[in-house]
């Protein structure tokens, strides 16, 4: 009886395991020998534990930047320049074909032009805004920016899970189509929300004297994150594998331009 519970838990822990390594490879350029056994099935669970993992690298990164003397504004940059980098561009594709789906008046054409391959002038000047917003919200961040880029990434992230249980997918097929057809709720909503609501317990227990601090960035996190997967619904009247991008990149530089206000 117990050698039979502990073998079901060890398969349980391996396909978990397997879980996540899929979702490393999918969301970032982190390239997982296939021999580990991918599982790419649920993997939108854990992509909010990824951004909290990618911010804490990016935060790493960004307290070697300031302790070799590299200047704010330089800094900003090039922290920027990694987070996109980590992600292989991956969802600010979605920024740029999403943003030309919109810019066509024609609703009915909407979804043929986010498919078009050839990046219009509206996806540019949407990914401008977005790496601008994003460079511009970091250099102001005088304080708590390693909090910061974890919670922006985890939000961001956990607003694409949101956006896929809560909207319809607008094709039968497509990057994003596997996410809505294999996501299991309440679980998969769940498990994002605890991992920051953790990471908010851990700010607050690190700087209990401005405990107001976290719960502000969770709360904004959360309504940031939500409002933005509704946004993109409204204007579509569903979601693909382009607007789940979007919403991560979305989510992520107004949840950094937010807390630039309540950080310093």
């Amino acid at each position: 009886m117990k050698l039979s519970v502990l073998q079901s838990l060890s398969q349980k822990t391996k396909s978990l395991i397997h879980s996540f390594l899929g979702a490393v490879t999918f969301y970032t350029i982190i390239g997982i020998p296939s021999i580990w056994q991918l599982d790419f099935e649920r993997i939108c669970r854990w992509s909010p534990l990824i951004g909290v993992l990618m911010g804490a690298t990016i935060g790493a990164f960004d307290f070697i930047l300031d302790q070799i003397g590299v200047s704010g504004l330089t800094r900003s940059a090039l922290i920027v320049a990694v987070w996109v980098r980590i992600t292989g561009g991956l969802h600010l594709d979605g920024v740029m074909d999403t943003a030309d789906g919109l810019g066509v008046w024609d609703h009915n054409r909407r979804l043929s032009v986010m498919q078009d391959s050839v990046t219009g002038a509206f996806g540019v000047m949407a990914a401008v805004i977005v790496l601008l917003l994003k460079t511009a919200a970091v250099t102001d961040l005088a304080s708590f920016r390693w909090f910061g880029f974890m919670i922006a990434a985890g939000w961001g992230r956990w607003g694409q899970v949101a956006a896929i249980a809560f909207y319809p997918y607008l094709k039968p097929t497509g990057k994003g189509a596997f996410h809505k057809q294999s996501i299991r709720l309440p679980q998969d909503l769940l498990l994002g929300v605890l991992i920051l609501l953790g990471l908010g317990g851990v700010f607050i227990l690190l700087e209990a004297d401005r405990w107001w601090i976290g719960l502000i960035g969770m709360i904004g996190g959360a309504a940031i994150a939500l409002l933005t997967g509704f946004w993109f619904y409204r204007q579509l009247g569903g979601h693909t594998g382009d607007t789940y991008g979007a919403v991560v990149e979305w989510t992520e530089a107004l949840l950094l331009c937010f807390l630039t206000a309540i950080f310093n």
